[in-house]
């Protein structure tokens, strides 16, 4: 299963958003510190979620970081776009 799928799964499964979108933006940064050659180490995520409402921006992203799990020691880097959806 690659990083994409298991992301995109647990942060469905987890939020319910109503937009997702999960970008591999690894290209971007070969070569440069925490390129670990998998291709699969920088990402970005824009989600939208009724889960978000209320929620400060450091609460949502920890809400991101727990549905991620055990994948986060994988990743680098992970931009977030986060909303109410």
């Amino acid at each position: 299963m690659t990083m994409e799928t298991l992301m995109r799964e647990r942060l469905e499964a987890a939020l319910a958003p109503t937009r997702l979108e999960v970008v591999n933006e690894s290209h971007r940064h070969a070569g440069h510190a925490g390129d670990d050659g998998s291709g699969e180490s920088h990402w970005h995520v824009v989600i939208a979620a009724p889960a978000f409402a209320g929620q400060s921006r450091i609460a949502r992203h920890r809400m991101v970081h727990a549905a991620l799990g055990d994948v986060m020691p994988r990743i680098h880097a992970l931009s977030m776009d986060l909303s109410e959806g």
